[in-house]
């Protein structure tokens, strides 16, 4: 059951598509801000309830995991490493959260059902879910292997899916739920480094709106989320490779990702959580089918 840890979810749209802004040249790498310790919940109206996060073990989905539990909500962390959900569970209990931890590979069937019975078994219910498992393996398109798409739709769109559709009834049936996608921002334009990704947050984006079309009126809500560039553990091990690769450092590889992001900066994984806390609340009950792209802009700023 236990396996190698799944990595947080993220893109980089904001690092390698996008034009220039004109005032490009002047700037320069700074880091995302981090969340003031200490700092009081938003109020969501979600406390109590039971949320479940994959990927938690670390970067967006471990931020993800500890946002929603400062509202209140309990927490069912799920990923593949145990020594690492571990270590976020007790950041959790450690700020006075309630959870509880499950090993498990999101890849299969199997790994998934004992997910979603493993969270209602010990808490009764389900109301949110929070989709983030899946990691990014860069390869250039002129001569990427087809493994490649296989691993990313099996984990992130197939992981997704079969989530989702386990989750959905204890939904219903509660009369309220929350399905959140973390996708991400090469969705929408895809990177060629990286393409069997791309393709299966396109994937993501359409079964959210699939969702989001049959639970509405259930008082489910189905959304995603775009990240561009954010600063996890699991990012910066892929920009210390690609500045290797180049024969540049780290600094100077993301001062030039910086000039192609109004923004000049990357997001910081707590900045995802917040707005992952917000569609998993009481507060978006009107948000359905949406996609919120959180890139700096970069986005916006592509011809």
């Amino acid at each position: 059951m236990l396996r190698h840890a799944l990595h947080a979810t993220h893109d980089r749209a904001a690092a390698d598509t996008g034009a220039r802004t004109g005032s490009s040249s002047r700037l320069r790498w700074r880091p995302p801000p981090r969340t003031r310790t200490g700092r009081d919940a938003m109020d969501l109206g979600i406390a109590g309830r039971v949320a479940l996060v994959t990927g938690a073990s670390r970067g967006i989905g471990r931020a993800c995991a500890l946002e929603l539990a400062r509202e209140g909500a309990r927490i069912c962390l799920v990923a593949r490493d145990a020594e690492r959900l571990a270590d976020a569970l007790a950041a959790i209990e450690a700020a006075g959260g309630e959870g509880l931890t499950i090993s498990a590979d999101l890849a299969t069937p199997e790994g998934c059902r004992e997910a979603v019975e493993g969270c209602v078994g010990e808490f009764g219910a389900l109301h949110i879910l929070v989709n983030n498992a899946g990691a990014a393996r860069e390869h250039h398109v002129a001569d990427v292997p087809a493994e490649l798409f296989d691993d990313a739709l099996t984990l992130k769109l197939y992981g997704y899916l079969r989530m989702s559709q386990l989750a959905l009834p204890h939904m219903r049936g509660a009369g309220w739920g929350r399905i959140v996608n973390i996708a991400g921002a090469a969705g929408a334009s895809p990177l060629p480094d990286n393409l069997p990704m791309s393709i299966a947050n396109v994937g993501v984006l359409n079964l959210t709106r699939a969702f989001s079309d049959i639970a509405a009126r259930d008082g489910v809500t189905a959304n995603a989320i775009c990240p561009g560039l954010t600063d996890t553990d699991r990012a910066r091990e892929l920009r210390e490779e690609r500045a290797a690769a180049a024969g540049t450092d780290v600094e100077e590889l993301l001062t030039r990702m910086a000039s192609r992001t109004p923004a000049g900066r990357m997001a910081s994984p707590e900045e995802v959580a917040r707005v992952t806390c917000f569609l998993a609340s009481e507060a978006a009950s009107f948000v359905h089918g949406t996609a919120v792209y959180m890139d700096g802009g970069a986005r916006r700023a592509t011809p």
